[in-house]
């Protein structure tokens, strides 16, 4: 029987962060997973992660995935793919197959990192070929290069639903609306003005009360709910789709630590059944870890950090860190975590209302509500400077309104125009003594894109609006199109003054378009003359 020091299962975020770190103190490291390739949910997120530098901040999921292969291969993790572990019996043996052929083996210490899977929800036409979950679209998307549909409703408002929904519409697909049965958007916000701004309608208080077609979708028909969550009578809309995306929430794959004989817990504000487990990943069975999101739903950032704390142990377990050297890292680990767990959408404040941020401002219902601040609403939020300012010359307008984790537009701004407080979730402002230099790095930066640059007094009568761009094709210097507004609008003409595009800025295209100077405030997209006029 095959021995070795310590089994992950599971080669995503997590299991690679746990494998890494034990791998680094010396330990010997199996992964397994039972895709073709590594990696886990990292591969096919293009966005720009959120947090601090330490978490990743502004690099793109795969970029990130890439490199934590290559750390696995240079401290010579093994990773054994397609194979599937169906059992952890006693003694830590583990039951292994991979290619029809079933192999015993036997751990130290295993680490469990099996992830997630997609929730659904039952309704007329649920089992028609057309109704997938947002993952699967996802993963059809940016891993394999396929469009999962042509007009595509998305079910639900969470962060995996918006951020799903741009990358659709990034992908070539027609977004025809997002809905959820909850009145308020779930996500972040600035997820969700991604997508209003190119004209998506959310629907809150909707959900599906039908999907039809004869062979595939072909159409749904959505109902409002009311306080009660029961369908409102004569309320139905009828949308012509022929895709619906499910983002209706993940759940826990607690089955292996179950069979293992780990105790359970429901627990709803981690996903719902999970393992018990310690500060340290350590699970009721001695040897047995689990990280990631089989231990409660959460980022990528938060799960590599789960990993690398349950990696940790296990090295601490065999003897391979010492206790002082190990309460160390574990400090710092923690300290990291928690930071992400911090602002309005951290532990323990799921379902509570909130009303004004940290710094006592009042929030914006309209992006609650319609997934955009509203310009009555955005003066208000400390990152918008003032009209005698943006006359002076070319300043940051940062429309960031909720406390989230995240400040990399802190260290993009080398001037220090851009200030953060003591805390990771704290609003940006502006400072009144530097002068923006107008590189556009805070621009390219942002996770959220809700960084704009602007000059009010461009010209006579006109006004320089710098805005962040990640749609193909790019326009060109000289190309005439639409501004649009936060919700998608068209407000006026606007015509392409440059687009910037370098190494630095990762991807992310930062495009300067001329508008009518009273629509500085205002225009917050560029719509390319010719293309589909989307519904606000």
């Amino acid at each position: 029987m095959r021995r070795v020091e310590l089994a992950v299962v599971g080669a995503g975020p997590a299991g690679l962060s746990a494998a890494i770190e034990a791998a680094r103190h010396g330990v010997e490291v199996v992964v397994f997973d039972e895709n073709q390739r590594p990696g886990g949910q990292l591969f096919k997120q293009i966005h720009k992660f959120f947090g601090s530098k330490e978490h990743r901040a502004r690099e793109r999921g795969f970029r990130i995935g890439e490199d934590l292969l290559k750390e696995a291969r240079e401290l010579n993790v093994t990773v054994e793919l397609e194979t599937v572990v169906s059992g952890i019996y006693d003694g830590l043996e583990l039951v292994v197959t991979k290619n029809d052929r079933v192999e015993h083996l036997r751990a130290n210490a295993v680490v469990i990192a099996t992830g997630a899977s997609e929730n659904m929800i039952p309704f007329p036409g649920w089992t028609l070929p057309g109704v997938i979950g947002a993952g699967a679209a996802q993963t059809m998307c940016n891993l394999h290069g396929v469009k999962p549909g042509k007009n595509i409703l998305m079910v639900g408002s969470g962060n995996v639903g918006v951020v799903v929904g741009l990358q659709l519409i990034q992908a070539g697909c027609s977004l025809e609306a997002v809905i959820d049965a909850s009145p308020r958007v779930g996500g972040y916000g600035v997820h969700a003005a991604k997508i209003a701004r190119t004209g998506v309608p959310f629907h809150l208080r909707h959900t599906i009360k039908e999907v039809y077609g004869k062979d595939r979708v072909e159409g749904a028909v959505i109902v409002e709910v009311d306080e009660k969550w029961q369908p409102v009578p004569g309320s139905e809309k009828d949308l012509k789709v022929d895709t619906v995306c499910m983002a209706v929430g993940l759940s826990p794959m607690y089955q292996l630590s179950k069979i293992a004989g780990c105790e359970t817990v429901e627990d709803p504000s981690r996903g719902g059944v999970v393992p018990i487990c310690d500060e340290y990943g350590a699970t009721t069975v001695p040897g047995i870890y689990v990280a990631g999101d089989v231990s409660g739903i959460e980022e990528a950032s938060s799960a590599m950090i789960g990993g690398k704390i349950a990696g940790a142990s296990a090295a601490l377990k065999q003897g391979y860190l010492a206790q002082d050297v190990f309460e160390e890292r574990y400090a710092a680990f923690r300290k990291s975590l928690e930071q992400l767990r911090q602002g309005q959408f951290g532990h323990g404040m799921k379902g509570k209302k909130i009303t004004h941020t940290q710094e006592g401002i009042e929030v914006s219902e309209s992006l609650l509500c319609r997934g955009f601040v509203d310009e009555s609403e955005i003066l208000r939020f400390p990152g918008i400077p003032s009209e005698e300012i943006r006359m002076r010359g070319l300043t940051p307008v940062i429309e960031c309104t909720q406390n989230i984790p995240c400040d990399p537009c802190r260290e993009a701004c080398v001037k220090g125009c851009i200030r953060i407080g003591e805390s990771i979730t704290d609003l940006p402002s502006l400072s009144k003594e530097v002068q923006c230099t107008g590189c556009g790095m805070c621009v390219a930066a942002c996770p959220g894109q809700a960084i704009f640059l602007l000059n009010q007094n461009y010209s006579d009568g006109e006004a320089l609006v710098v805005l962040p761009y990640e749609f193909q094709p790019l326009p060109e210097a000289g190309d005439e199109g639409t501004a649009c507004d936060r919700s998608g609008n068209p407000v006026g003409k606007a015509k392409v003054l440059k687009v910037q595009k370098a190494k630095t800025m990762d991807g992310t295209a930062v495009l300067s378009m001329i508008v009518p100077r009273e629509l500085a405030m205002t225009a917050r997209f560029f719509r390319p003359s010719g293309s589909e006029e989307r519904r606000a």
